[in-house]
C-alpha cells in the first residue's frame, strides 16, 4: 500500500471518528458506532512517523486532525454546524474563521472536543498533551511557533510543523533549508570515521565528546546527576584551516545519527533588531527538539572578545552577542565552536567548555597517510615517491585534497591514469601561493 493511500485510509478513520463523537454529543445515540475500528497502518512515511515519535491512540488522533487541515479540510465542514437557539456556531467545537480560508480551522479546543466530548474529566487530562513540554510540542510534531501567549491556550490554531509535514508526505525533513530566516545548513559527508587523521592527542579528547554522547543519558538519569551537570554540552575546536575541524564535526553526527548544523554567523547580525535573536532562536529551538548538533564556524566573530562601545551598532552586536552567549549556555544540545585563533576568546567563556580540543596541522606521517587515502584507486602513482613528498611540504588536509583533485584532473585532461609529480609540485604552489608563499 502506498503512502497516499495510507493516508487516506487514516483520514477516513478520523471522518468516522469525528461524525462519531458529534453523533454522540448531539445524543443520536441509535446512529452512533459504538466502537470505530482503528486501523493497522501498512509501512510507509506515514507508519515511520507514528513509530518514530511512539505516538499514542489520543496523539494519532491530534496527528490526524492537524493533517486533515493539509489534505481534506472538506472533513471538517460538519464543525461549522450552528447552534439555532443562538444562531451561532458551537463553541464546544472551537475552530477559527478567516478571509483567506472559507473552511472550518480547528483549534487545541476542537482537538479537546474529538478526544473528550462531553467527558469533562477527560478533557481536563487530555490538556496535558498540549503542555510544551510534552510529545507534541516537544518533538517539533505540532509548530509551537504558532502559538500566542496573548489568548488562552485551547483557543490556538492547531498546526503540523513544516518538518512534520514533509516527512508524512515525502519522508524526508525540508523545512530546515537554508535561507535569511533560518541561517543554518545541514553537513553531510561522504567519507567515515576511519577516514579521519588526526593527530593522537585531538584523538583521545575527541574520546570524551563521544563517550557523553554514548552514555550521557546514563549519566543524567539512571546515576541521577542531572541536578549537578548540565544535559548539554559545549566543545571547542581550534587550530588552522584546514585540519579537520568542520569534517570532524561532521563524522560525529554522521557515527552517532545526529544531524549537523552549521549556523552561518555572517546571516545572523540583521539591520532589524530583534530578528537576530528570533532567527538563532529557530535554531536553539529546532536542535533541542530534533536533537541536532549545532556547529559555529569561524566563532571568534561573534563569540569573541566583546568590542567596546563606540556607536549604536556596536552596543547592539554586543546584545547580540551576550543573548548568543546566554543561549549557549542554557542549550540542551551538542554545540561545537571552531576557531582558528583560541586567544580571540573570553578567558571567561572558555571556562564553559567541557572540552577544548587543538587541531593541528598533520606532521609528515599524518600527511603521507593522507596522501595515501586521498588518491582514487584507479589513479596510477607507479612514479610517484608520497613519503618524499609527505617529508618536503607541510600542508593541512585541505591543502593536500586540493592538490590531489588538481593533479588527478590534469591527469584525466590528459586521457591518462598516471599522476605526473610535475602537477603535484604545481598544484602544492598554487596552494602555497593562496598563502602568500612562494616555492
Amino acid at each position: 500500500m502506498s503512502n497516499s493511500e495510507v493516508i487516506n485510509e487514516e483520514l477516513e478513520w478520523l471522518d468516522n471518528l469525528i461524525k462519531n463523537r458529534i453523533m454522540e454529543y448531539f445524543q443520536t445515540e441509535d446512529e452512533v458506532i459504538k466502537d470505530v475500528k482503528l486501523l493497522e497502518l501498512s509501512e510507509s512515511y506515514y507508519y515511520d512517523f507514528i513509530q518514530k515519535h511512539n505516538l499514542n491512540l489520543d496523539e494519532r488522533k491530534i496527528l490526524a486532525l492537524a493533517l486533515s487541515v493539509e489534505l481534506a479540510p472538506n472533513l471538517l465542514d460538519i464543525f461549522l454546524t450552528k447552534n439555532k437557539l443562538y444562531d451561532t456556531f458551537f463553541t464546544e467545537f472551537g475552530g477559527l474563521l478567516n478571509s483567506t480560508h472559507h473552511g472550518f480551522i480547528p483549534t487545541i479546543q476542537t482537538a479537546l472536543f474529538l478526544l473528550s466530548g462531553n467527558n469533562r474529566k477527560k478533557y481536563i487530562n487530555s490538556l496535558k498533551l498540549f503542555n510544551i513540554s510534552n510529545r507534541l510540542f516537544k518533538e517539533s510534531i505540532l509548530d509551537i511557533n504558532n502559538l500566542k501567549s496573548d489568548i488562552n491556550l485551547i483557543h490556538n490554531r492547531l498546526t503540523l510543523s513544516k518538518s512534520s509535514l514533509n516527512l508524512i508526505l515525502r519522508g524526508v525533513d525540508l523545512s530546515h533549508e537554508y535561507s535569511s530566516n533560518f541561517p543554518a545548513s545541514l553537513l553531510t559527508t561522504n567519507y567515515e570515521w576511519d577516514d579521519l587523521v588526526l593527530a593522537e592527542y585531538t584523538k583521545e579528547h575527541l574520546d570524551e565528546l563521544e563517550m557523553w554522547l554514548n552514555h550521557s543519558e546514563t549519566l543524567l538519569n539512571e546515576w541521577d546527576m542531572s541536578k549537578s551537570i548540565k544535559k548539554g554540552y559545549k566543545a571547542l575546536f581550534y587550530g588552522s584551516s584546514g585540519t579537520g575541524k568542520t569534517l570532524t564535526a561532521t563524522l560525529l553526527g554522521k557515527r552517532f545519527n545526529k544531524p549537523v548544523y552549521r549556523v552561518d554567523l555572517s546571516q545572523l547580525v540583521s539591520k532589524y533588531i530583534g530578528e537576530t535573536e528570533k532567527n538563532l532562536e529557530k535554531i536553539f529551538q529546532s536542535a533541542e527538539q530534533q536533537d541536532w548538533i549545532l556547529f559555529f564556524d569561524e566563532a571568534d566573530s561573534l563569540f569573541g572578545k566583546r568590542t567596546s562601545v563606540s556607536s549604536s551598532n556596536d552596543r547592539h552586536a554586543n546584545q547580540e552577542t551576550a543573548y548568543l552567549l546566554q543561549r549557549v549556555e542554557i542549550s540542551t544540545s551538542l554545540i561545537i565552536l571552531a576557531t582558528n585563533l583560541k586567544d580571540n576568546f573570553d578567558d571567561a567563556f572558555l571556562r564553559r567548555f567541557q572540552s577544548i580540543i587543538y587541531f593541528s596541522l598533520p606532521d609528515e606521517n599524518e600527511r603521507l597517510v593522507l596522501w595515501q587515502k586521498g588518491f582514487s584507486k584507479k589513479a596510477n602513482l607507479k612514479n610517484i615517491n608520497l613519503e618524499k613528498i609527505a617529508d618536503k611540504y607541510e600542508l593541512s588536509g585541505a591543502n593536500i585534497m586540493n592538490v590531489i583533485r588538481f593533479s588527478s584532473l590534469m591527469a584525466i585532461n590528459k586521457n591518462t591514469k598516471y599522476i605526473n609529480e610535475d602537477d603535484i609540485i604545481m598544484g602544492i604552489r598554487r596552494e602555497k601561493y593562496k598563502e602568500g608563499k612562494i616555492i
